[in-house]
Order: structure tokens, then C-alpha cells, then sequence
């Protein structure tokens, strides 16, 4: 479950902003653990790595967030940190903090989700998730996050990874199941690519780390709509 910790110093903005959190699971069916902070001192005493996601005020009474947020990194290099401001100026400073983004005051549930929406999917990105894959004698842990394509041959499959390449018995088909959401796509019907490693696309191929691999007609459409839907949901 996802742990979102919101520092406001208003209470009806923090009742109004889990409420917010309430309504998106509601549309979204995603689960959330939300713990409410009265100001940026509250927070910080005996602050321990373990939320996901903060949304932090800018302008407190006893802590102003850049300040608290700025403890929060010495301590936690991962935790997402949204502001929640009412001055353009402070959204900028925020970056300065590796803030992932922020919201202008008075709040809209619309701009809070699309934040929210944001921020999951990056924790999604961070989530390991291992393919079993059989090998002689035995099974191997593959990271899929290393792997650049994996290609199809018959009744066997080749995983060009990060560290190194290797064949195994299978399917693409049946990867490609077993990868369902996970930000994999077809480029062509024998490769299937690891969307987070392209970088760049030019007319009919696709750079995916060192492999330059062909974009097919048939393809083409679904695997660039993959793609875009990909880098969004990163907001880049």
C-alpha cells in the first residue's frame, strides 16, 4: 500500500486534500495509507524513510516546507515530495529540493490527481519485478528492469540485458503475458522491448540502449502509442 504523509498547517485544507486522496481511490481503485502533519516540525521528529509520498505546505507558522523539505532529503533521498503552494516562486525553489512537482492553492481535486496519478506511476517505475526463467539446470532471477529487447526464435527466446545475453526455452507470447503492464511493447512481431530503455525514434527503428532494432508497419502504431502513453505517465 501506497503511504502518503500531507504537512498543512490549515485544517480544512488537510481534511480537503484527504479527501482528495479518498476520491481518487474511489475512481482509481489504487490504496493509499494517509498520515496528516499539523506543520513541517511535527513531521520531522523522529523522521524515519518509510512514506512514499509527501505533499508538503510551503508556508507554515513554525517550519516553512523548502526548510522541512530540505531535512527530509538529508534523511530520505527517495520519498516523493509535491508542494502545495499558493506563489510560483516557492514551486521553482522546490526543484532545488528534488521536488517531483506542485500544486497551486486553492487546491482543485483535478490539478491534486493528476499529481497523485503522477507520482504513482513513478513509484511504479521503481518497483522490481523478476521474470523466472529457465535455464540449463536450473531456473535464473531476471530483473526486467535490465533488460533492453528480448527476441524471439522458434521455440526459444533471446534476453539482450544490461548484463549480458542469454537463450532460453519459451515464448514471446508467453512473456509478453507474464509482462502485461509492465511497460514492455512489440516493435516488430519477434522483438519485444523494455520501453524504458529507448531512447530515441527515428522513422522505422527505435534505439534501445546499444540495439538499434526495426519498427514493422504493422507495429508501428500500438508500439509509439506504447511509447508515448509511457513517457507521459513519466511526466517528463
Amino acid at each position: 500500500m501506497t503511504r502518503i504523509a500531507i504537512v498543512e498547517d490549515e485544517a480544512a485544507v488537510r481534511e480537503q486534500l484527504a479527501g482528495y486522496v479518498q476520491r481518487y481511490t474511489r475512481q482509481y481503485g489504487t490504496q493509499f495509507e494517509v498520515t496528516m502533519f499539523t506543520d513541517g516540525v511535527e513531521i520531522l521528529e523522529d523522521y524515519r524513510p518509510g512514506y512514499d509520498i509527501i505533499f508538503l505546505d510551503v508556508e507554515m507558522q513554525h517550519l516553512d516546507g523548502m526548510e522541512t523539505a530540505r531535512r527530509i532529503r538529508e534523511l530520505d533521498s527517495d520519498v516523493l515530495l509535491i508542494f502545495i503552494t499558493n506563489m510560483a516562486q516557492y514551486a521553482i525553489k522546490g526543484y532545488a529540493v528534488g521536488a517531483l512537482d506542485y500544486v497551486f492553492k486553492p487546491v482543485p481535486y483535478f490539478a491534486f490527481s493528476q499529481q497523485l496519478q503522477k507520482a504513482v506511476n513513478q513509484l511504479a517505475k521503481r518497483t522490481r519485478h523478476y521474470l523466472p526463467v529457465p535455464v540449463d539446470g536450473g531456473m535464473r532471477r531476471l530483473d526486467a528492469a535490465t533488460i533492453y529487447y528480448i527476441e524471439s526464435e522458434g521455440h526459444r527466446v533471446h534476453f539482450y540485458t544490461e548484463d549480458g545475453d542469454f537463450s532460453a526455452p519459451g515464448s514471446l507470447k508467453m512473456l509478453e503475458e507474464k509482462q502485461a503492464g509492465r511497460l514492455f511493447a512489440r516493435c516488430n512481431s519477434g522483438y519485444l522491448v523494455n520501453l524504458a530503455q529507448v531512447s530515441g525514434v527515428q522513422q522505422n527503428t527505435v534505439q534501445v540502449g546499444p540495439h538499434e532494432l526495426q519498427i514493422s508497419r504493422p507495429k508501428r502504431r500500438a508500439f509509439l502509442a506504447a511509447l508515448a502513453d509511457y513517457i507521459g505517465g513519466e511526466g517528463a
